[in-house]
């Protein structure tokens, strides 16, 4: 890390997320510098993320004079082998520790910097927190120790892995990343969990899985009234429960909307009646 902890970027109160995107990786991710968002979220998993894409849009936004890298909050993912396609950023003959410092290393080359601020395991290897999964974490305070990225998460867990997690490990990680489902009570569980241990939550697919939360009448009621639309007031709800959302929008309307729904405030009565209309 080439620059004093005070002069790191914060957190950011939104993240962009650049799955799915391919050929638009660049262009998008450039797009949404220039909209505001300073948090940009990818993963070295080429079946899913053009990761090398986003460094191009970064380069881009850079040479535009549009943010320097001390302005950016950018979070990369390692992933395990059945969650890729052959494209992939390790050998997957090596050590599963040696495979994490091969897969940050072509992370850091995509991306153009020397740390990314956050290194997430992108889901562990089975529906317990495994012998891989620890040689995994450790690997990656190695990195984080190592002054390759400033925090650690984890994501696609139940609270399951994150109580054995924290059973066998002294570093809790400062991020946990779900897809959020409103019909499954909004992650409760795991979301309390978080709270307890002031770990960070963010939360994807927060549309995407929603839709009958923005169809809602309720939903719609608040909107009306807060002349904004039911995307921001689903985002402004998650702000409300303590939760960092991340949007994947191609549009450059609905970037807008999405940043927009920072200034919205639900009355704390609005955001119990959201919590509760599934699960």
């Amino acid at each position: 890390m080439n620059l004093p902890d005070n002069q790191l970027a914060p957190i950011p109160d939104f993240l962009y997320g650049t799955a799915w995107k391919e050929e638009r990786t660049a262009a998008l991710v450039e797009l949404a510098l220039r909209m505001g968002f300073r948090g940009i979220d990818t993963a070295n998993q080429r079946r899913h993320y053009f990761e090398a894409g986003v460094g191009q849009g970064l380069a881009a936004a850079y040479g535009a004079g549009v943010v320097s890298r001390a302005d950016l909050f950018l979070q990369t993912k390692f992933t395990y082998q059945p969650g890729q396609d052959h494209r992939l950023p390790y050998d997957p003959a090596a050590p599963l520790s040696l495979q994490v410092a091969q897969s940050m290393a072509s992370s850091l080359e995509h991306l153009g910097t020397d740390y990314v601020d956050s290194y997430v395991l992108h889901g562990p290897s089975s529906y317990d927190w495994t012998k891989a999964d620890a040689e995994v974490w450790h690997a990656m305070v190695t990195e984080r120790d190592a002054g390759r990225t400033r925090f650690l998460g984890v994501s696609n867990v139940s609270l399951g892995h994150l109580e054995r997690m924290t059973g066998l490990h002294d570093e809790v990680p400062a991020f946990v990343q779900n897809r959020c489902f409103a019909r499954l009570g909004w992650d409760r569980e795991v979301k309390s969990f978080c709270q307890k241990w002031e770990i960070i939550y963010q939360g994807f697919s927060l549309l995407t899985v929603n839709i009958e939360v923005l169809r809602h009448p309720l939903v719609n009621e608040i909107a009306a009234r807060l002349h904004a639309t039911p995307a921001q007031v689903v985002f402004a709800f998650a702000r409300a429960v303590e939760m960092l959302p991340l949007t994947g929008t191609s549009n450059p309307e609905h970037m807008k909307q999405d940043l927009g729904s920072r200034t919205i405030e639900l009355s704390p009565d609005e955001v119990m009646a959201i919590e509760s209309l599934v699960g």
